[in-house]
């Protein structure tokens, strides 16, 4: 004891006469005791003590549990000299009589050396043992008021892993019913005896191994809690179970005519029953119960030994049967592993130099066999039984369910062979090892176990650790299960995995979410509008849901639709009563709610038509009509779309523009004809609408419609929450993070320095921090007890670019992971069975307070396990630290596509699409349009002043000035016309530029023609073509789809005295049917103003209709650029050509639309007005970029003019 010091005692202590970790120091209490504390202290003036060792407890004496502290370590910390004494207090008291102490470590210098003292009281308890067909019935009498709490609690062990535990019944027949099914304790709940049963919850693993666990469950008004040991999971209950009161319980089977009965009866004990306080064992003593079958109050345990195997060197050497000789052997033993292949017997055979195994046999022969297409390696035990007489084999995988193999052959067992369970056997060399198995029930000839509590014939290897052990102490790692969000745990010897599949999350225990947080998040990474899932707590206990997010210029919308979106007529009642409309969302509560918190806006339609219909009444009146929104169940609302909350307004009483001054509403001017009271709902606290009230609704000649618009939301306070930090030393602080098993940190940042730390947070010894190291490399480290751990990201580009980078760290009990921008994450295995709670006591730092360096630059969209930390509105209180980050467009910039522009926001950007052809969030979109034969689009271009006054005097200098040096123009079509004009330029001064689609042979007279070998152009397939000039150079670039275009040919300008009108007349006469696409003239989009813009300058003739023409950005294009010098003209002819026509000088325009067809060619026609002919262009050198140059604004719309002139074919 500790203390001990009396030189009669020989000082005091234990120590074993060999110091290895084979030895054990084993107490006997004498009765069960409930054990709290138990210290130790080195051997009394020596150098003998110890530094660590393992704790394992029994009620028998042979069937031994190993305790684990809260953190599932199973070595406790010893002794640091021979006089100090170490107690360690156990969190829960541990009921046992035995216990043994198995030495880890000790003094290098010394001996194992102990003293030992343990704390407790005695233990008493009440116990019922049931034998697997024997049951118990109670009655309980009617209490008097429903109590809000019911209580179940007991404590039951067994070997069996399947039975019925406990089966209650209430009225209506409903039941419930708490059954172990394969080692696991489920809970059922069953609706009348002719329904089936429903599982509620499941908890708990391997409980079938001879031990005691405690249950307990708790009903509640809305919920049901299952305690198994440790463990507690919630559910909620059915509504028929809210309001249910219990009138009699069955322990060990149901006992109920017409309830689906489990496939067994409980075989085990039960300990301590007590249903709201009162026991029902003592009950059971005094009589006041019915019993079936045999039931005692005594805990009868069958001497059985469980022996594990930990490693691939630990095996048992046991002597064969005498009976061996006669020619019959029977053997049979238990065994549960999660391994998937392994030994589990050899022996043996003397007349051939052979190894027999139980389930394969080397050399002379090999029997393989399956349990149908069931696993063995599922952790429950599974028996094994081999039996040879004479010349016949018999195995059998578990008997019970029927499987075995035969085989005949002769097999001579003699007297002296041995047996050899598990491991590898030393001198022969065996091809299947089982490293961790545990086995039990081992039996042989006369079915007798021949292991017995302490045998003496334990043959262990040579290991340096404890190799077998006598106990069952197989690890649960998946109870608890740490898989989180649904996630399906399973587990190995040394491991556990989390399966993740149909979660909508990911990682190692299924903790980080595989979608974004909201439509803005997937709008930045370059998504456009269509259904996304939002998760939007991220890694939180809000399950993700399919949104449709609007993706537009201005902003992203989330939108959340209802079971009835649609303009609904009222239909009188019948009674004459109220109309009342209830609308279900798609999305959860808990996620409209947070949509609606984190948005900057959310707005809703609610309109009412009505003809003898009122809607609020007077002022002073009570309202007819009302509406319910709002969090939670809502509250009642007396206002209408347009107006403000308590206004009791509609928008035309706000605007003062109500059919009827005395009313606020339209509809209540009660005229007989159609009125509507329309608007948008815009006050967050208020939505979403929840349910509709119609009053005046069922008088003669009265009717109404009504539509509740979908939730619309955009703006992301989370996304954008951003802090800047001024210095090295600036930092916010915010309270401490708790994380304890599963943590996920995740943010964006920029800066422009080479290191600093983004955030930490310190324990006593516990800690973790994200830092940058250097200007290309990101650390995650921490410690959680096992040492600090570093997990590190090498970008292999710089960081400091001042640009936004994203940084996601996680970190739970079976690994750790960094990732940074798109990069391959990186990870870190946690230790298997070492400290998993990352315990924290300081505030959380973002940047930091120590002594190392701070971070200097921005960071945004900080988020901890999936909720916001608020940086901006901390920063607006802290020193050093500005809210918010401006600076957007140099990192999502290139989202801008097809000559959009990026333009920065407070909080984001918009992609200005105004000098596009194309329109969207990222002017993506293509603009197109369906032609027939007589459409045509005009754009018409306002004239210059002077010239409009007195064009005849116009001198050719006023000329020169506004002559375009250039143009570009792009379009894409879809045609099987041909010949067709596509496009037709004009200017004031009779010049053209043509491009259209000609067949082989019907060549049209022009100063310079350029032709291609392509197939067929008017195929009915997209066809794309952007034509640039700069002064006498010309390109063509043409993007044909799965089309290759032939080599480029260049061609020079040269002079034709006739223009060839009468014959471009003639083609243009035939019009253009087909689609046309991001039609681009310079800086003008003369298709996308016909349809998008009613106000602009567009003259739109015949049938014109908005369409697709088909993706605008094929995947491979075939690009072939054409470049136009000063050389001399050549011609090549094709089956179907697309003729490039073109006359430039002052080009105020009218550009003739019919577009959208594939293939493109083009000719090239130069020709100067009769009247300038001998003008000379003023030479420019071409320039490298996109724009070309102008010498005056004759394009400009703002040009002023009383006169606009337009030209079309």
């Amino acid at each position: 004891r500790l203390k001990c010091n009396e030189s009669h005692l020989r000082a005091g202590g234990w120590s074993p006469l060999h110091s290895d970790r084979y030895q054990w120091l084993e107490v006997d209490l004498g009765r069960r005791t409930q054990i709290t504390a138990v210290a130790t202290q080195g051997r009394y003036g020596s150098s003998d003590w110890l530094m660590a060792y393992v704790l394992m407890f029994s009620d028998t004496g042979h069937n031994w549990r190993q305790h684990r502290q809260e953190d599932s370590i199973g070595a406790f910390p010893g002794n640091s000299n021979a006089d100090s004494v170490v107690q360690y207090k156990f969190q829960q008291p541990v009921i046992a009589r035995y216990l043994r102490l198995v030495p880890l470590d000790w003094n290098p210098s010394g001996r194992i050396g102990l003293r030992l003292e343990i704390y407790g009281c005695p233990y008493t308890s009440d116990v019922a043992s049931f034998d697997g067909s024997s049951s118990m019935l109670y009655r309980l009498s009617p209490r008097p008021s429903r109590t809000a709490r019911e209580l179940i609690s007991l404590k039951f062990k067994t070997l069996r892993n399947a039975g019925t535990l406990l089966h209650a019944e209430g009225q209506r027949d409903h039941s419930l019913t708490l059954a172990l099914e394969k080692g696991k304790l489920l809970l059922y709940f069953q609706q009348g005896s002719c329904l089936g049963r429903q599982h509620l919850v499941s908890l708990g693993s391997l409980l079938d191994d001879q031990h005691w666990h405690h249950v307990k469950v708790e009903r509640f008004s809305t919920h049901l809690n299952l305690t198994v040991d440790k463990n507690t999971q919630q559910v909620h209950i059915p509504a028929e179970l809210s309001h249910w009161d219990i009138h009699q319980l069955s322990l060990g089977a149901v006992q109920s005519h017409g309830f689906l009965k489990p496939k067994r009866n409980f075989h085990g004990c039960l300990e301590n029953l007590l249903y709201n306080g009162l026991n029902l064992i003592d009950l059971a003593k005094k009589n006041d119960h019915q019993v079936a079958g045999n039931v005692t109050f005594s805990c009868a345990e069958p001497v059985s030994v469980a022996v594990t195997f930990t490693g691939s060197q630990s095996f048992l050497q046991l002597p064969g049967s005498t009976g061996w000789t006669l020619g019959v052997v029977s053997l049979e033993l238990h065994f549960r592993t999660w391994n998937k292949a392994g030994l589990l017997l050899t022996f043996d055979l003397p007349q051939e130099e052979a190894v027999c195994h139980a389930v394969s046999f080397r050399k002379t022969f090999k029997v393989d066999m399956q349990r149908g297409s069931s696993s063995l390696n599922d952790g429950q035990w599974h028996s094994v039984g081999l039996r040879s007489r004479q010349d016949h084999l018999t195995i059998t995988v578990d008997k019970e369910e029927g499987s075995s193999a035969h085989t005949s052959i002769s097999f001579p067992f003699v007297t002296g062979s041995h047996l050899f369970f598990g491991g590898k056997r030393r001198n022969i060399s065996i091809i299947y090892i089982l490293c961790k198995i545990c086995m039990r029930l081992i039996q042989c000839l006369e079915d007798k176990e021949i292991i017995p509590s302490h045998p003496p014939f334990l043959s262990l290897s040579l290991s340096l650790s404890l190799s077998l052990s006598l106990s069952l102490s197989l690890s649960l790692r998946c109870s608890p299960s740490h898989c989180e969000h649904g996630g399906r745990c399973s587990q190995s010897w040394s491991t556990f995995h989390c399966n993740c599949s149909n979660s909508g999350y990911k990682g190692a225990t299924c903790h980080s979410s595989m979608y974004e947080q909201s439509c803005e998040a997937y709008k930045h990474k370059g998504n456009t509008s269509g259904h996304y899932y939002i998760d939007v707590d991220g890694s939180g206990p809000i399950k993700p849901q399919l949104i449709y997010c609007n993706m537009t210029e201005d902003s992203t919308w989330m939108v959340i639709q209802h079971n009835n979106t649609e303009l609904t007529r009222v239909q009188p009642s019948p009674e004459g009563k109220q109309h009342s409309a209830h609308f279900d969302y798609s999305s959860e509560e808990e996620q409209l709610a947070a949509i609606i918190s984190q948005s900057d806006h959310c707005e809703q339609e609610l309109s009412y038509h009505c003809r003898k219909s009122r809607l609020l009444n007077t002022p002073e009146g009570s309202p007819f009509s009302w509406w319910v929104g709002g969090p939670g169940p809502g509250q009642v609302q007396t206002y209408w779309g347009g107006a403000l909350p308590g206004s009791h307004q509609c928008a035309c009483g706000l605007q003062d523009t109500c059919l009827d001054p005395k009313h606020y509403c339209n509809c209540d001017a009660d005229h007989d004809q159609w009125a509507n009271d329309s608007g948008l709902l815009t006050h967050k606290e208020t939505l979403p609408v929840r349910s509709l009230v119609l009053g005046d609704v069922q008088r003669l000649g009265s009717e109404a419609a009504y539509r509740v618009g979908p939730l619309s939301c955009h703006g992301d306070k989370n996304f954008w929450n951003a802090a800047f930090f001024d210095k090295e030393t600036s930092y916010l602080h915010f309270p401490t993070f708790h994380g304890e098993l599963s943590a996920d940190i995740s943010f964006l940042f920029k800066t422009t320095a080479s290191s600093g730390v983004f955030l930490e947070n310190l324990g006593i010894k516990d800690f973790i921090r994200i830092e940058l190291s250097s200007s290309t490399e990101v650390v995650f480290s921490f410690d959680v007890g096992n040492g600090p751990l570093e997990v590190r990201v090498e970008a292999g580009v710089p960081l400091n670019d001042n640009r936004w980078h994203s940084v996601r760290a996680e970190r739970n009990v079976k690994e750790a992971s960094l990732r940074v921008d798109e990069l391959p994450a990186a990870t870190q295995e946690a230790p298997a069975d070492g400290h998993i709670h990352l315990q924290l006591n300081s505030q959380l730092f973002i940047g930091t307070a120590s002594r190392q360096k701070g971070f200097q630059g921005c960071i945004r969209s900080l988020q901890l396990n999936g909720i916001t930390l608020d940086l901006e509105e901390r920063a607006k209180i802290t020193p050093g630290v500005r809210p918010g980050c401006p600076g957007h467009c140099s990192s999502y910039g290139s989202l801008c596509q097809n000559q959009g522009r990026c333009v920065e926001r407070a909080n984001g950007f918009t992609c200005d699409c105004g000098l596009s052809a194309y329109t969207g969030a990222f002017c993506h979109k293509e603009v197109s349009a369906s032609f027939k034969s007589e459409t045509s689009v005009s754009y018409i271009f306002k004239e210059p002043y002077e010239l409009s006054r007195n064009d005849s005097a116009l001198p050719s200098s006023i000329y020169s000035d506004m002559t375009l040096r250039g143009e570009k123009i792009s379009l894409s079509f879809r045609t099987s016309q041909s010949p067709a004009l596509l496009l037709y330029v004009s200017s004031f001064y009779r010049e053209y530029l043509a491009l259209l689609i000609n067949k082989h042979g019907e060549d049209v007279q022009t100063t310079l023609r350029l032709l291609f070998f392509v197939r067929n152009l008017a195929d009915g397939r997209l066809h794309t073509v952007t034509i640039r000039r700069l002064t006498d150079t010309v390109s063509v670039q043409v993007t044909l789809t799965h089309t290759h275009m032939s080599l480029p040919h260049r061609l020079s300008q040269g002079c034709l005295r006739n223009p060839g009108t009468d014959q471009l007349a003639r083609l243009a006469s035939l019009g253009f049917t087909g689609c046309l696409s991001a039609v681009h003239f310079n800086s003008i989009s003369p298709l996308k103003a016909a349809l998008l813009h009613p106000d602009s300058p567009v003259i739109i003739t015949g049938p014109l209709a908005q369409s697709s023409c088909g993706s605008s950005s094929p995947a491979n294009p075939y690009l072939n650029l054409i470049s136009l010098f000063d050389f001399p003209g050549d011609e090549v002819v094709s089956d179907c050509s697309c003729l490039f026509l073109w006359f430039p000088g002052v080009i105020a325009v009218v550009i003739f639309i019919t577009v959208s067809a594939m293939a493109i060619m083009a000719r090239f026609i130069y020709r100067r007005k009769e009247t300038y002919r001998n003008q000379e262009v003023k030479g420019v050198q071409p320039e490298d970029g996109p724009e070309f140059p102008y010498s005056s604004q004759a394009d400009s719309q703002s040009a002023p003019s009383e006169h606009q002139k337009e030209y079309f074919i």
